[in-house]
């Protein structure tokens, strides 16, 4: 896990050796598995998207009989595969493209129509119009997705733009995207149509994180190798201030200063939350940059840190942070307590995490979370603390009719008897659940 603690670890890919691993990634298994000879009927898993032996829509955090809080609701990796297409068969070249060494016309590939697949995916951030947008390091591009069809835009290097490492994401209320890029120290704007418009590189050494508060139009990006937070005017790209001593190569560990931090996010009040990775916790500032408090410590448990990486506040200004070694996503009141956690174990099936870096939360509470291993976007559906109270207010309201009228049965549709009435309405005043 080491190699993913600092960002100024650079990986050195040529176009050849990306070919090859996209080649790798686009032939379906099962084309592969028609070339060889057949010893028994049916033994070829089909190709195709994952399929599970259970329904994920069904996963809820924390679990009943307490009122569900987060529900998984789907995952992305990349742009459509068509898995039905035959596959392609070999013509033997003539004997002028043997002279040559040219290739036939079947052995070229067409990179700008090549199905890219999500094999480092690092920050997220979701646009007005609802659509996803993940920064992929190792393929070099920024993938959008659209999640109600599926259907995957890329903003890719040497097309349609020059990326080196690229890491955080942020949009601001015009659908301008930034995008922090470590190896070529600045970050690069785009404007709607993805079509880069601006540059900030004053102060940069290895830009990560990155966050935008609209309301003071300020743009904060978080620079790992220096220790610090530093703060941009969003529009005109100026350098305001930074927050955090810098030039003590990750040393310090008093209140205000960071270690080797990641990611920052800003709440509704306009207060700066950054996960401080190498000292395993989260600190609190002001919109003015002045310190107001921290929480967290070392531990391998729910409620501590093992490296934090991502963080994002959700609708109720619950902190939601994302710990790559535990693989385990947290959520956090401002006095961070505990509240609940998705992550058991380390796995690939929904609700399971693998060196978990990422996580953003949109206006309509909607959790998106970023994993290396496999390279995974994962949906989940936050319930705000008011659509919980009423769920409550609604069993209890059941329970109290039945209670009041015997005669109407308290069976299920199964003939169990029905589960009791919730607990709780707030996130977390239940003892958390791991995932199923």
């Amino acid at each position: 896990m080491s190699s993913f603690l600092f960002n100024s670890t650079r990986a050195t890919r040529t176009p050849a050796l990306l070919l090859i691993a996209a080649l790798g990634i686009a032939v379906p298994f099962a084309a592969y598995a028609s070339s060889k000879k057949k010893t028994t009927a049916d033994t070829t898993p089909a190709a195709g998207p994952r399929t599970f032996k259970f329904d994920p829509k069904t996963l809820v955090w924390p679990s009943p009989p307490n009122v569900a809080r987060v529900r998984w609701m789907d995952y992305f990796a990349g742009v459509k595969i068509d898995y039905s297409a035959p596959a392609a068969t070999k013509t033997k070249a003539s004997w002028m493209d043997r002279l040559a060494g040219t290739q036939s016309q079947q052995e070229k590939v067409d990179t700008k129509a090549f199905p890219f697949q999500l094999i480092g995916p690092y920050g997220i951030a979701i646009d007005s119009k609802n659509k996803v947008y993940v920064a992929d390091q190792k393929v070099g591009a920024v993938f959008i997705f659209n999640t109600d069809t599926h259907d995957t835009e890329l903003i890719r290097n040497g097309y349609e733009a020059h990326f080196g490492w690229i890491n955080g994401l942020a949009i601001d209320d015009d659908d301008r995207l930034f995008v922090s890029d470590g190896k070529l120290h600045h970050v690069l704007v785009f404007n709607p149509k993805h079509e880069q418009d601006g540059q900030i590189s004053e102060g940069l050494v290895d830009p990560v994180g990155l966050a935008i508060d609209t309301t003071n139009r300020f743009l904060y990006v978080v620079d790992t190798q220096q220790d610090q937070v530093m703060v941009y005017d969003a529009d005109t790209y100026k350098l305001l201030r930074r927050i955090g001593t810098g030039g003590k190569n990750h040393t310090l560990t008093s209140q205000g200063d960071f270690g080797a931090p990641q990611d920052v996010a800003v709440d509704a009040d306009g207060n700066i939350y950054v996960t401080d990775t190498l000292n395993d916790r989260v600190e609190i500032f002001d919109a003015d940059g002045n310190f107001i408090s921290t929480f967290g410590k070392n531990g391998d448990g729910p409620g501590y840190f093992e490296r934090p990486k991502g963080i994002s506040i959700d609708s109720d200004g619950h902190i939601w942070v994302a710990d790559e070694v535990q693989d385990r996503l947290q959520v956090f009141d401002k006095d961070g307590h505990l509240l609940t956690y998705i992550g058991y174990k380390h796995g690939d099936l929904p609700g399971q995490f693998q060196a978990l870096v990422g996580v953003a939360i949109d206006k309509n509470n909607r959790v998106f979370t970023t994993e290396q291993y496999p390279g995974r976007l994962q949906e989940f559906q936050y319930i705000s603390d008011a659509q919980a109270a009423a769920e409550k207010r609604q069993a209890e309201e059941a329970e109290k009719r039945a209670t009041q009228h015997p005669k109407v049965s308290t069976q299920s549709s199964t003939g169990k008897p029905a589960p009791p009435a919730a607990a709780a309405s707030q996130i977390g005043t239940s003892t958390p659940k791991a995932s199923q």
